[in-house]
């Protein structure tokens, strides 16, 4: 930005801000609701009435759209702009004892009862997005523009993003200039992690299934072993990183489950594995995909395995690849309103988000950060673990500011065009 348009967007930015003083109350108390009352992905209903309600008391225009919810708050001319919060929960049970910590179980797809928890921040996300809602709504002479506020389900599924656009969210909504999302981390809370070009990683999961021959355990010249099938196959896929993938290049490829048999005398016809790759350039996922199919069908043929194996690709998670100029543009105004010292460089992250298919089917950039959410005193537990419990302040404070300070970097009086 340009020092006067520094000026002005930092003006704006206080005007906005100046309420947080009264948000921060019921923000702390949502939050802490919102943590003891999860919802798998896909099954949100609770949490996504909340948001609808709390919307709509903002002067929102609101929509449900595949199971996530969209506020549209049009305030003159101006850009557009879609800040988006997933808002599933994880099947963690919750090990923090925290007062608020989730009791909350439930029967999972398989049929087994699993404990439910936000294990990964999704509360916080919504919280702050509600928070920066209500802020822009309740000080509009500050900003000029469309904001859009969207309330994603199923993003620890990669469902979610997609089943929005496929109950026509491209078509139901303004078309936004920009499009931001964040992420709470295990950074210090308060720290804002900026990253331009890939910043998450891709994900794919395949499920790959290897025929044996049913036998005796005492007979095993009489059947194809799938057990001693799969450990060949779980050995071989380790050299497609540290001898099919070039020095300095980057690639994971794990084996989260292998099962097979059900007796230590039974030779049994089959097994399942479970394997997850992640990526950051899309060739590299094409060889390393290509690798795996091979290995998997060059020692099934090298087992005699009576059927071919078979493929099952699911929770399959694009590329975060943010814009440079628009991360420029948003870390410069973090840097204004933070200080440097509290905006960093995130580096890249080797989970994975859908967020990315939303601005993609608009053609929109973008871009994504993170939040810091321990305190030093804390011990910071990673994501999905049992015990990962951020901080409420400042991260709370410092999520929401951040999605204000990014709007009216593009949306402030003297930024909007």
């Amino acid at each position: 930005m340009r020092a006067a348009e520094e000026m002005s967007a930092m003006a704006g930015t206080g005007d906005v801000l100046k309420r947080l003083d009264e948000t921060r109350v019921w923000q702390e108390d949502l939050y802490r609701d919102l943590h003891a009352h999860p919802e798998l992905s896909s099954h949100e209903v609770r949490t996504a009435a909340e948001i609808a309600r709390r919307l709509q008391e903002c002067g929102y225009d609101v929509r449900h759209i595949g199971g996530g919810v969209v506020g549209v708050l049009a305030n003159g001319t101006g850009r557009t702009v879609l800040m988006r919060a997933d808002m599933d929960a994880l099947p963690v049970t919750e090990l923090t004892g925290l007062p608020y910590a989730s009791t909350v179980t439930t029967v999972d797809e398989s049929g087994a009862t699993v404990g439910v928890s936000h294990a990964c921040g999704h509360d916080v996300h919504v919280t702050c997005l509600l928070g920066a809602a209500a802020l822009l709504s309740g000080e509009r002479e500050a900003w000029s523009g469309t904001f859009i506020a969207l309330f994603q389900p199923a993003e620890e599924t990669a469902a979610g993003a997609q089943a929005m656009l496929a109950d026509g969210l491209a078509g139901r909504i303004p078309r936004p200039d920009v499009a931001f999302g964040q992420h709470i981390l295990t950074h210090e809370a308060g720290v804002i992690g900026c990253q331009a070009g890939p910043v998450l990683s891709a994900g794919d999961s395949i499920r790959i299934t290897v025929s044996g021959k049913g036998s005796h355990g005492s007979m095993p010249h009489l059947g194809v072993d799938p057990v001693v099938l799969a450990a060949s196959i779980v050995l071989r896929l380790q050299t497609i990183v540290s001898r099919e993938t070039k020095p300095g290049e980057f690639a994971v490829v794990t084996v989260g489950s292998s099962v097979a048999g059900t007796k230590s005398n039974i030779i049994a016809d089959r097994a399942v594995l479970l394997v997850n790759v992640r990526t950051y350039d899309a060739q590299i996922r094409e060889r390393v995909i290509a690798g795996i199919e091979r290995i998997v069908r060059a020692e099934c043929d090298a087992s005699g395995s009576p059927e071919p194996p078979t493929f099952e690709y699911y929770d399959q998670f694009p590329l975060t690849d943010n814009d440079p100029a628009v991360t420029a543009e948003v870390a410069a105004a973090f840097r204004a309103h933070f200080g440097a010292v509290r905006v960093v460089e995130l580096g890249r992250i080797t989970a994975s988000e859908d967020f990315s298919r939303v601005p993609d089917a608009f053609g929109t950039p973008y871009t994504y950060w993170g939040v810091g959410g321990f305190t030093r005193d804390q011990q910071a537990y990673p994501n999905h673990s049992p015990f990962f419990a951020p901080a409420i302040q400042p991260t709370l404070d410092a999520g929401t500011e951040a999605i204000v300070v990014a709007t009216l970097a593009y949306l402030g009086k003297g930024n909007a065009s």
